[in-house]
């Protein structure tokens, strides 16, 4: 507990400048702190959970038939052959923590992510087999369930919104494999929108001390109550530098909610363009606060529009709570269940106003995809394809495509195999235009016998794949 430690040098450094009664004082003061660390580990721990992970991968190989093919390449002096398909388990370990009685366990998206088998340890020793609930990769969230004869131990859940940066927060999983362990730090920011972690980040940021094995175990705030999940590190060297992120707690209940009710998750647009507001901007506008989101174009036939919003308008509040980043903005949004009434308090013309919106549902959502246009074609490609009007899309520079974004492709799937990557547009299907998601799925299911004749482009060159599907 990197904190206590310098607090501890504080204190005694103090001690030895103001004498014997100070430094009994401050040793008390630290007996205390230690003590309240002990209570919430005692309250907290038979509740975080060992998350054993068993995956098949397949890999790909070519057998040598003749000895120069390993120099020379394969198809030396020989036919070239077939590769062969080898498959491989892989083990991989994380933490989880339990929220209700009845076993939902909340943990990350990548502990879980194309499992076979899920065991999980609970304090205890016993083990139990888990098994998915549903994901969010653009979150990072993922939610099991485990069955027991016995009511199981309990998390109680906190309000990350009300956090603040210089908190004290407590780090609690299964690093490197090390059951029941527990680090302290405290809240070094929040908001964080980091690339590369999820599509959806609004993470807090913490220097309790995070390291592999920690990611879905809880993170806690000084009453022992989770206020996030522990999803990543900044790291150079694999371990902790000091720099932990984990997913709020407010943001991780509301897809929890989509996946126990749905199995799946949903979101939410309002159909706006949009950008911070800085202290030039505010002043411009006739706003006396820092803070806000400028709307820049209000989309046609868009949940916006229907509430009445308007270019130039700045929203300041949204459901009583004021708005200050743009990432944070978006992903209480997005969050939101589709068709969910949200209340927004805008400044236009040198006025307040409030309105009330009723979110429509993003296209190109998971399962959700294509707004009620199932393809089974689709499943069999092994990639997921998204909206050009999602932010991904916009910030890749894709603005004045029409097409779909690739978003994900599964290792070993068909559209793998042919080459597809995440960041691709794909503009057709069979010479067929494509400007959206539901457009793209009916070209599948029209394309003829098995083969796929896709047009790929990254911006910068583009070209013909042909996706062979399995039979």
């Amino acid at each position: 507990m990197r904190g206590v430690r310098y607090v501890f040098i504080g204190l005694v450094a103090a001690a030895l400048l103001a004498g014997g009664p100070v430094f009994a004082k401050s040793a008390e003061e630290l007996k205390q702190t230690g003590s309240a660390f002990s209570a919430i580990a005692k309250k907290a721990l038979p509740a975080v959970v060992f998350i054993d992970v068993e995956t098949t991968v397949e890999v790909q190989r070519y057998r040598y038939q003749n000895p120069l093919e390993q120099f020379f390449g394969r198809g030396y002096g020989y036919q070239q052959q077939e590769p062969e398909t080898q498959k491989y388990s892989q083990q991989g370990q994380g933490s989880g923590f339990i929220i209700s009685k009845d076993g939902y366990i909340l943990t990350n998206n990548h502990v879980v992510k194309d499992a076979d088998r899920i065991t999980v340890t609970l304090a205890d020793g016993k083990e139990l087999v888990a098994k998915v609930v549903g994901t969010d990769p653009k979150t990072e969230v993922a939610l099991i369930k485990v069955e027991s004869e016995d009511d199981l131990p309990v998390l109680d859940l906190g309000d990350s919104d009300a956090l603040e940066v210089g908190e004290w927060v407590i780090a609690a999983g299964n690093p490197f494999g090390l059951s029941q362990t527990i680090t302290a730090g405290i809240v070094s920011a929040k908001g964080r929108d980091e690339p590369g972690i999820a599509e959806y980040g609004n993470f807090i940021q913490t220097d309790a001390a995070i390291n592999p094995g920690n990611s879905g175990g809880p993170l806690l705030d000084i009453d022992g109550k989770v206020v996030g999940i522990n999803t990543a590190i900044y790291t150079r060297t694999g371990g902790y530098m000091g720099i932990g992120f984990a997913i709020p707690i407010n943001q991780a209940v509301r897809i929890k909610d989509q996946l126990i009710k749905y199995g799946k998750v949903s979101r939410s647009v309002l159909g706006i363009y949009i950008q911070e507001v800085d202290e030039d901007l505010a002043k411009s506008f006739g706003l006396n606060e820092k803070g806000g989101i400028l709307i820049n174009q209000v989309m046609e036939d868009s949940a916006a529009e229907k509430a009445g919003l308007k270019e130039g308008d700045i929203v300041v509040e949204l459901d009583g709570r004021k708005v200050e980043k743009l990432g944070m903005f978006r992903n209480r949004v997005a969050s939101t269940a589709p068709g969910s009434k949200i209340d927004l308090k805008v400044f236009r013309n040198g006025k307040y106003k409030n309105i009330v919106a009723v979110t429509q549902e993003m296209e190109g959502e998971g399962a959700a995809a294509g707004a009620g246009v199932s393809s089974a074609v689709y499943d069999k490609l092994g990639a997921t394809v998204d909206s050009l009007e999602s932010d991904a899309a916009r910030r890749l520079g894709y603005g004045e495509l029409e097409g779909v974004l690739v978003t994900e492709v599964k290792q070993g799937s068909p559209a793998w195999r042919a080459g597809l990557q995440p960041g691709q547009v794909i503009t057709s299907v069979d010479r067929k235009p494509v400007d959206s998601v539901n457009a793209f799925k009916k070209a599948l299911e029209e394309a003829p016998d098995h083969k796929i004749l896709l047009f790929v482009t990254d911006g910068r060159s583009s070209r013909f794949v042909v996706v062979k599907l399995e039979e």
